[in-house]
């Protein structure tokens, strides 16, 4: 089932500027390897959705998979052939802003090469460019 907010203070949001690099969420915390935005983009619930369903598949209970944004945004759009005013159009779908850098997934508990076969798979369900990268080691 496709991920949204429980309760939200604001039904319509103004669409903004996503500008600039993710200062905060950019390095791997919770697996190994991890798969992070080179773009800023807005990625649907349902893209998502698809991508922790694809790695899931993929990782059958091997492993932990953790998603790293949730669609907080609501996006709205007007029916078509509507004239124009009567307000602003109702909600159609969910979506989570990412900046550049953003880590989106994360996969722990499996070697480099499965981990990263395992995220191409997600890259081709989201919208923008990613890299696979793997955790720093502290010293």
């Amino acid at each position: 089932m496709f991920k949204l907010p429980k309760r939200v203070k604001y039904r319509k949001l103004h669409r903004g500027n996503n500008r600039r690099a993710a200062t905060r969420g950019n390095f791997v915390a919770f697996g190994e390897f991890g798969l992070q935005a080179l773009e800023n983009c807005w990625i649907t619930a349902r893209q998502l959705e698809a991508g922790r369903v694809a790695a899931s598949h993929f990782l059958a209970g091997t492993g932990r998979l953790y998603v790293r944004v949730f669609p907080h945004r609501s996006v709205t759009g007007r029916p078509p052939e509507t004239r124009m005013g009567k307000g602003k159009g109702e909600p159609e779908y969910w979506c989570a802003t990412v900046k550049a850098g953003h880590m989106l997934y994360e996969v722990g508990g499996v070697p480099r090469d499965v981990a990263r076969e395992c995220l191409n798979r997600v890259t081709h369900k989201l919208p923008c460019g990613v890299r696979f990268v793997a955790r720093r080691i502290s010293v």
